[in-house]
């Protein structure tokens, strides 16, 4: 990590755009990259006049919108080519239905909050494509959410200045509790559902 940024701090500031970009786009595929630390880099860089706010913010937006609709297509893909063509045993169509209708039901507003749900961003773009959610609704939504999540870590990269790596201790503390946050109410979800489930056995 640190060899990349002090490398970033000597590239062309059209070359750290296209870094900007292309750990934002990596981040929603593979989800352990440290897009939003080079980010928030960025944004120091930004506060000593290296490189330009809204090129940052555009890079940055561009690379995560991007990313997550590349997943999105991805989720399309597998949905047609092997849950409902190949229907391998170890996936129980049934309850994939059952997660793909909850989320038509309420999946833009989670694609909304994506990007402020840290380590969950590429599960929500894989359901918002296996659930064939509206494409151009999906690609707005999620422009938004990077664009807002993005201007906050620029901001915050520029308000630091030379101090910005103390918010790497903060970010992976936001990440763990939202990972918790989000593990808990899918388990309680999944919990209710069964014991849904069983009440109706009973009744019947």
């Amino acid at each position: 990590m640190e060899t990349l940024l002090q490398f970033m701090q000597s590239l062309d500031p059209s070359l750290i755009y296209a870094i900007l970009f292309l750990m934002a786009f990596v981040e929603n595929l593979f989800p352990p990259a440290p897009s939003d630390m080079i980010i928030v880099f960025g944004g120091s860089l930004v506060g000593v006049g290296v490189i330009h706010p809204v090129a940052a913010v555009l890079s940055s937006t561009a690379g995560s919108t991007l990313g997550f609709m590349t997943m999105y297509q991805v989720g399309v893909w597998f949905d047609r080519e092997v849950v409902h063509r190949r229907r391998p045993k170890y996936l129980p169509e049934k309850s994939i239905q059952k997660v793909e209708q909850w989320f038509q039901k309420h999946g833009m507003w989670i694609i909304v909050a994506n990007r402020f749900l840290a380590g969950t961003r590429a599960v929500v773009s894989l359901f918002a494509g296996m659930s064939r959610l509206r494409l151009l609704d999906t690609t707005l939504l999620s422009l938004v959410s990077a664009l807002v999540w993005n201007s906050i870590l620029l901001y915050t990269g520029y308000l630091l200045g030379h101090n910005w790596k103390h918010i790497g201790f903060y970010l992976h503390t936001y990440s763990q509790i939202v990972t918790i946050f989000v593990t808990v109410v899918v388990l309680a979800i999944i919990g209710h559902y069964l014991f849904i489930q069983r009440r109706r056995k009973k009744t019947s």
